[in-house]
């Protein structure tokens, strides 16, 4: 995600505030104060592993989204270079795969689970049943953009459209 700073005449403008405000990709992102949003009815982008990505809120130290993996779908497996994050499932039923080191473990997830995805784990996710796989996904520190994920081998081949 590119952001652009705006100057405090640009934000006052904008916003009608005398907050500091960020422009991430036609998006307003409050770096100081509060903000508020709604998930949006549409996916925005699409993530590196193939799910649809609606980005929620950002801070300095996080940045919050909402993430989609249709019915029978299996995503790319990745890992991440700078970032961490835990995830929580809020619909559907799936697998997820995590691997670091000698360490790998394939959970059940659906909704109620929460988990995390430390840095340089590699993860692949499947969706199960007939409704999306859905979880909302708090990424530390927030996600930096393209590049941040690399594929990797994973434990199901993907089937993402």
């Amino acid at each position: 995600m590119k952001c652009v700073t705006l100057t405090s005449r640009q934000a006052i403008r904008a916003s009608k505030s005398r907050t500091r405000r960020t422009r991430c990709d036609s998006q307003d992102v409050n770096v100081s104060g509060f903000e508020t949003r709604r998930l949006p009815a549409e996916p925005v982008d699409m993530a590196p592993d193939g799910t649809d990505v609606r980005p929620l809120l950002q801070l300095k130290g996080g940045s919050f989204a909402h993430f989609e993996l249709a019915p029978g779908k299996v995503s790319k497996a990745v890992a991440h270079r700078t970032v961490e994050e835990i995830w929580y499932f809020v619909g559907g039923k799936g697998d997820m795969w995590r691997q670091t080191g000698a360490q790998e473990q394939i959970v059940r997830v659906e909704a109620g689970v929460c988990l995390t995805i430390p840095l340089g784990t590699s993860f692949q996710f499947r969706s199960l049943g007939d409704v999306p796989l859905e979880m909302v996904v708090v990424t530390m520190p927030p996600w930096p953009g393209e590049g941040e994920a690399h594929p990797v081998k994973g434990k199901w081949e993907p089937k993402i459209t």
